[in-house]
């Protein structure tokens, strides 16, 4: 501890308590990196990953579902319309028909 000799005596303790501080980081840096915590989170963020795709795959199909819905539903009214017309024109040839065999 070459650096601890030049040090004024007051800052010889403080010095003394970082290096140790710095290996106790060290080993529990060491320690941290050989533990298998990366292996579940990555299984975890592969899981997390599937399931974002699935969801966006879900939400393609409703969407596509809705303006198949939406859709439908349009066409529908146009057929409402159409028959509420003809229905009418029917009515009133059924009117004028029976107004001529008097």
């Amino acid at each position: 501890m070459a650096a601890e000799d030049q040090l004024p005596e007051t800052l010889k303790p403080f010095f003394h308590r970082a290096t140790e501080a710095q290996e106790r980081l060290a080993r529990l840096e060491a320690a941290l990196a050989s533990t298998k915590t990366d292996v579940p989170d990555a299984e975890l963020v592969e899981k997390i990953t599937q399931m974002q795709s699935k969801l966006e795959e879900a939400n393609k199909t409703v969407k596509q579902e809705k303006d198949k819905v939406e859709k439908l539903t349009s066409e529908n009214e146009k057929q409402r319309y159409r028959i509420l017309h003809l229905v009418r024109a029917l009515e009133h040839a059924d009117e004028k028909l029976e107004k001529l065999s008097k």
